[in-house]
């Protein structure tokens, strides 16, 4: 989904800190890839600036598999790792390049296609220093049949089928030894056209295809999205498709190296990637690491989704904003955790016995969903900046990726934050040792 009305926002104050309570090293991002290959030619009289860039191409390369989920991201999330945050912008970079090569323009020929060739697509959005060549478009097809009617509205509002994003394989050398693998991108934009928008209101749950589901139909997803994902038109393949046979080919020739599969999307587009993550981890029993870092994304499937996700292996990383109201939708999650420790015995079973039934009456409606992965939560709230965003601008890409670069942690959200907190706890020492 992709609101209008939010720009580039100002950036929040940010400084380096030492501090306990709330600690910051990293310095400003100016969502810029650095040329690593330029800044390690000449090691003698090297800056802290170089030093800085090849001590963090270190540690991703040697922690590579951490930042991609191995321990479910485990004491790096808060306060925010470095490294990791490093990685989750670089995502949300390649999500901004589908955005970029999408025609937006209801009036163009070339509306809901690629407004450049698969070859120089990168380089055409700003994005040709990244080290990836992107190997294959994907387009989806809404499955949702019109009314006969429909032929007389304008071409553009029954577009069936629209590009959606883009296969990319890293295939720079010197980014090979900066990332310690090869790294396969999925990346998907959010919801742009009318058929889009339809099913994205067909919320209710539907059940997985058998070769997606080993659990005889208890994975459930939202209709629409698995109607986006499996339905094909006229010699344009699915979506579900056109993944497959990329992804086979990509594991064929790559198979003697180390290799990560990350899938990133916004929105919709982060929907699309929870669902294409599970996909390619039910089809390829051998398949890589594959981690799913999503944006903004809504809910996607229900609890045994959940949970044929977590036995596959599969990592996601939600990063969302508390104050965007996509990510509270679709349906409703039940929290089960609901009995207490210092309850009797008896209280206990009629409890959960009356849980239970009224849980399964629940599930029966195809309306609840469950909570999906690890998850960062942000806030624009704590961005002076963002504050009184309307919710076109708490959901845009680019307020996602502005709280990333400035979070510091759960105590201490951004570091214009954490500059005052700092400043009045050192008020405070000062006024006690007078």
């Amino acid at each position: 989904m992709k609101l209008s009305g939010a720009g580039i926002f100002k950036p929040c104050n940010m400084f380096s800190a030492n501090s306990k309570q709330c600690a910051t090293t990293s310095p400003p991002h100016k969502f810029i890839r650095n040329n690593l290959s330029v800044k390690i030619a000449n090691p003698q009289g090297m800056n802290s600036t170089q030093s800085s860039v090849i001590s963090k191409a270190m540690t991703l390369r040697d922690n590579w598999m951490e930042f991609q989920g191995i321990e479910n991201w485990e004491g790096l999330l808060d306060p925010l790792d470095d490294g990791l945050r490093d990685e989750i912008i670089r995502y949300g970079e390649f999500v901004e390049a589908a955005y970029r090569c999408f025609d937006f323009d209801t009036s163009s020929p070339g509306y809901a296609t690629c407004l450049h060739p698969k070859g120089s697509m990168l380089t055409q959005t700003g994005f040709g220093q990244t080290g990836y060549r992107v190997t294959k478009s994907l387009h989806a097809t809404c499955g949702v049949q019109l009314p006969h009617w429909a032929d007389r509205m304008p071409s553009w509002v029954s577009a069936r089928s629209s590009w959606i994003g883009y296969v990319a394989v890293c295939n720079d050398k010197d980014e090979i030894s900066r990332l310690g693998r090869r790294d396969v991108v999925i990346a998907y934009r959010g919801t742009a056209t009318c058929m889009e928008w339809l099913e994205n209101l067909r919320a209710t749950l539907a059940c997985l295809p058998g070769d997606m589901a080993p659990d005889n139909c208890e994975s459930m997803v939202q209709s629409g999205l698995l109607s986006l994902y499996t339905s094909s038109i006229g010699q344009r393949p699915s979506l579900q498709d056109s993944i497959r046979n990329e992804i086979n080919k990509i594991l064929q020739k790559y198979a003697d190296e180390p290799l990560s599969i990350t899938v990133t999307g916004h929105s919709l587009g982060a929907a699309l990637a929870t669902l294409t993550a599970h996909d390619i981890t039910t089809t390829f029993k051998h398949a890589p690491l594959v981690t799913v870092m999503s944006f903004g994304g809504p809910r996607v499937g229900n609890k045994n989704f959940r949970r044929q996700l977590e036995k596959s292996d599969t990592k996601v990383l939600r990063i969302v904003n508390s104050d965007d109201p996509i990510t509270k939708v679709p349906g409703f999650v039940l929290d089960d955790q609901n009995v207490t420790k210092t309850s009797r015995k008896e209280d206990v079973q009629i409890t959960r016995g009356m849980s239970n039934w009224l849980q399964k009456r629940l599930e029966d409606t195809q309306w609840v969903y469950s909570e999906i992965g690890k998850e960062l939560r942000l806030s624009s709230r704590d961005c002076p900046h963002l504050s009184k965003g309307n919710v076109a601008t708490c959901h845009d890409l680019k307020t996602y990726l502005h709280l990333v670069d400035n979070f510091v942690s759960s105590n201490c959200p951004l570091r214009a934050t954490a500059k005052r907190v700092l400043s009045r706890t050192q008020q405070e020492k000062q006024q006690l040792l007078v």
